[in-house]
């Protein structure tokens, strides 16, 4: 039985190889257009699981019998588990070889999503979910690593490009899709689908992965390492994403966790820096594009999935518009990212990365104004072109980004570069969204005692008005008690509704303010470390050329 299954194995990596070469070569192959599929697929299921359950909570609090803070954990422990594997991938997919690791994390995360359909129980959704993020941690890392391996120097922008449609993609599909299998199926179903899916990305992953010819050598175990990041990260994820929920630091568990979080994060920087084989390897943030790369990662981030966050919430909670429509309002925002983003990954080669990012954030700003200026009033035409202004300003921040941060590590560095790149821009996210419902929360309670300040019996206005609604009240049937004190709680939920409308208003400020506090340093990437002439280097152009080392299987 050992013969086949080594010929198995030797005709997986000679096409795989052949898929890497035609790419490579500019030729659009079958074995390349396969690979690309394959791990692009990849990509867009973990991202798509990351956001699809959302619209879907009510259903499953109502069929699995939980509460809301309870169902809050069908997010919260794929998204912990997802995060912690991300910084680890390198190091695993060393471990374990780079085609064994990702094909086995794909049919995990395919065999997780089928239990998680099946589950009868919250807790045992919860304990699938965590599964399901496991399997997907390998996916986004590996995903940009494999677009800098598989496309040649020249068109190193496309590859980023290609990897950014997908990467935007997934989080904006997740609502939409989610919204139409509840609605016309059953919440079970958004799992359900990416079972075929799955075991398609795991077979052409399987057969068309390239030979990794860069793998570091994984000498050891790093116990410690692993122990301290597996601490670090879950603390600091649940910190982030139960803190609203449990009134932050006036919790205690909140408090402990923060705690904890803050001492193993800065004992696995000192534990990391200083062991010969580390899980992370954080040296690779010595490279200052990468460097640079992860702060504005960690921004953009916050812009994405933030803007991502609040829209549904402002369009559902007070337009009153359904989750399917909601959905629906997002895809013109990802349509335009995806028409624009292979123009930005294709002349980005040209100019370098900083023209691209500086007019993105340009326009993403104004965008985000837009958005800010949002009324009870408003319509879908009025939602309709800041979302195409966002769409616009991703389209031309994401591969310029990506391709600064990862186009000059070395080629052995870029699995690592690439999973700390996604860490940053997933825990922006992560931290932004914890940010931005605990500012609505809080600015709501603000606004609503300012206004009702103003909003008086004294007030000869407001008089007027509560006089009118029970007017109109007493005759739909009410005696004047009822109609009065029905007049009064309609005033109230006027005065709730205004000041949620302004608490999004402040959330988009805050946006605003975290994306603008760092145009001004957008020259950096003009620096002598971006010199366009020396695209023909880097990560890539070894890619073909360097012996292999490692677990390359």
């Amino acid at each position: 039985m050992a013969a086949p299954i080594s010929d198995s194995r030797g005709s997986a990596r000679a096409r795989g190889d052949a898929a890497l070469a035609a790419a490579q070569s500019g030729k659009l192959t079958f074995a390349s257009l396969a690979l690309i599929f394959g791990v692009m697929l990849a990509v867009l299921l973990e991202l798509i699981d990351t956001s699809i359950v959302n619209v879907a909570l009510p259903d499953m609090m109502s069929n699995l019998g939980a509460t809301v803070d309870e169902a809050s954990w069908i997010v919260t422990s794929y998204i912990i588990a997802n995060v912690t594997i991300i910084p680890m991938t390198s190091w695993l997919a060393s471990r374990f070889g780079r085609r064994r690791y990702l094909t086995f994390s794909i049919l995990l995360f395919t065999t997780a999503s089928f239990l998680c359909g099946f589950s009868t129980s919250l807790w045992e959704l919860v304990l699938f979910r965590i599964i399901q993020g496991i399997g997907g941690g390998a996916l986004l890392s590996s995903g940009q690593a494999l677009m800098v391996e598989i496309f040649p120097p020249q068109r190193q922008g496309t590859g980023q490009a290609v990897f950014g449609v997908g990467a935007t993609l997934g989080p904006s599909l997740g609502p939409t899709l989610g919204g139409w299998i509840t609605d016309n199926f059953s919440w079970p179903w958004i799992f359900y689908v990416n079972i075929p899916l799955g075991l398609i990305a795991a077979f052409l992953i399987y057969n068309y992965l390239p030979t990794y010819r860069h793998a570091r050598k994984a000498a050891g175990v790093d116990w410690v390492g692993i122990s301290l990041l597996i601490i670090a990260i879950g603390t600091l994820q649940y910190t982030i994403e139960r803190g609203n929920h449990l009134d932050w630091f006036h919790d205690p568990l909140i408090r402990a966790t923060a705690v904890i979080a803050v001492f193993s994060i800065a004992g696995f920087i000192w534990h990391e820096l200083h062991t010969p084989h580390p899980v992370v390897d954080l040296r690779v943030l010595r490279n200052k594009p990468l460097r640079l790369g992860c702060i504005y990662g960690a921004a953009f981030g916050v812009g994405l999935y933030g803007s991502i966050f609040l829209f549904p919430i402002f369009t559902q909670g007070l337009l009153g518009w359904t989750s399917w429509k909601s959905g629906m309002a997002v895809l013109p925002s990802t349509i335009t990212t995806a028409l624009i983003m292979p123009f930005a990954g294709r002349y980005v080669m040209r100019t370098g990365p900083a023209p691209f990012i500086g007019v993105g954030m340009l326009i993403f700003l104004p965008a985000l104004y837009g958005m800010s200026q949002w009324d009870l009033n408003s319509n879908g035409w009025d939602l309709l072109w800041p979302q195409i202004g966002r769409g616009v300003g991703l389209g031309l921040l994401f591969a310029p980004l990506s391709l600064a941060a990862m186009r000059y590590l070395a080629p052995q560095d870029v699995l690592q570069g690439s999973a700390l790149y996604n860490l940053c821009r997933q825990t922006g996210g992560s931290l932004g969204i914890a940010v931005l419902a605990t500012l609505l929360d809080h600015r709501a309670d603000v606004h609503h005692a300012y206004l009702a300040e103003s909003v008086s019996p004294l007030n000869p206005v407001t008089w007027q008005r509560v006089q009118a609604l029970s007017a109109g009240l007493q005759a739909r049937g009410l005696d004047p008690a009822a109609a009065l004190d029905g007049a009064y709680k309609l005033i109230n939920g006027m005065i709730e509704r205004q000041a949620s409308v302004l608490a999004f208003r402040d959330a988009y400020y805050v946006v605003i303010l975290i994306i603008g506090a760092l145009v001004p340093f957008v020259w950096m990437f003009r620096s002598r470390a971006f010199d366009i002439k020396n695209l023909g280097g880097g990560a890539a152009a070894a890619s073909s050329s360097a012996p292999r080392s490692g677990n390359a299987e």
